[in-house]
């Protein structure tokens, strides 16, 4: 895969399809291989230029040294929106983002993003609005530490998860059991995983990103002032960001869609890509159309309404 040097650090990335430029930004220490390839396949051939990347301290982009906070430090202090005291932050972030692009020749995108990821496209959405044709955050929060929090069901578990890298593959995938949705092939996901392991194994970068979270501010009130096309996708199964974290994020930014689903916890389940991939696409198109947002609401079952 090609790589690019970009806001002082090394961007691994890939593209394919061409089209309108959507770049796709992962979640909490998931490498870009964690985008299911039938999910960017399709997203390409609905017109697409889809463009994935390695965060900073995951797969094969730039990895940091200094030893992170525990992790029960970083869930503390971002439940009580202190700094843990870390190196860098989701706007540091949301540069890289823009870093890659600009890398790429590309003044401004579509964006998606899952998780953290989904947090770092709202960053760049605030940051620099001018470059971003259109927003969908996945299973993702405002940073507002009232919403979207871990469930206490699994909070447990993820904070006990000290990978090892002989064994990582299948813990975390026993630990993903957690908070999947109904809709989900153990096999399928187990095999993702020891490629991603194989790849990559970086647990003190997904700590350090943990901190990065923890240190970045509420972004409700930059939200409320977002005048930029946007999509809110999340499940009600999700537990590692519970639902609200959805309702509130589509509650901040003016005209934004809600679409939700039933069967989907923390994760992208397969048999909802086309209707996640269809509304993507439309909100892209609305966006060139000078569209505002979407006034339809999605439905808990995927209809709309």
């Amino acid at each position: 895969m090609p790589s690019v040097q970009a806001n002082g650090i090394t961007i691994e990335y890939d593209e394919r399809g061409s089209g309108d430029p959507l770049l796709m930004i992962m979640g909490l220490g998931a490498q870009l291989i964690h985008w299911p390839e039938g999910f960017i396949d399709q997203l390409a051939a609905r017109g697409f230029r889809v463009i994935r990347f390695d965060n900073r301290d995951a797969g094969l982009s730039t990895e940091f040294h200094w030893d992170p906070p525990s992790m029960t430090k970083s869930l503390v202090s971002s439940l009580r929106k202190k700094n843990p005291g870390n190196g860098y932050t989701l706007s540091d972030m949301s540069d890289d983002a823009f870093g890659l692009m600009d890398a790429l020749g590309i003044q401004s995108a579509h964006l998606v993003g899952a998780s953290m990821g989904g947090m770092i496209a709202q960053t760049m959405a605030i940051e620099h609005p001018e470059r971003v044709r259109s927003l969908t955050s996945i299973m993702s929060h405002t940073g507002d530490r009232k919403n979207g929090n871990i469930s206490m069901t699994v909070l447990p578990a993820f904070m006990r998860h000290k990978p090892v890298k002989e064994t990582a593959a299948e813990t975390g995938t026993d630990l993903y059991a957690k908070f999947v949705g109904s809709s989900w092939d153990r096999q399928t996901h187990l095999e993702r995983s020891r490629r991603a392991v194989e790849r990559s194994f970086r647990p003190q970068g997904g700590a350090r990103q943990i901190a990065a979270i923890a240190a970045s501010p509420d972004r409700t009130p930059d939200l409320r002032r977002l005048d930029v096309p946007t999509l809110v996708i999340h499940g009600l199964q999700d537990k590692l960001v519970k639902p609200s974290g959805g309702y509130a994020t589509v509650k901040a930014i003016p005209g934004a869609q809600l679409l939700v689903f039933p069967d989907m916890g923390h994760d992208l389940p397969m048999n909802r890509w086309e209707e996640m991939i269809t509304a993507i696409r439309q909100l892209a198109d609305r966006a060139q159309d000078g569209g505002s947002g979407n006034d339809d609401l999605a439905m808990a079952d995927g209809s709309q309404q």
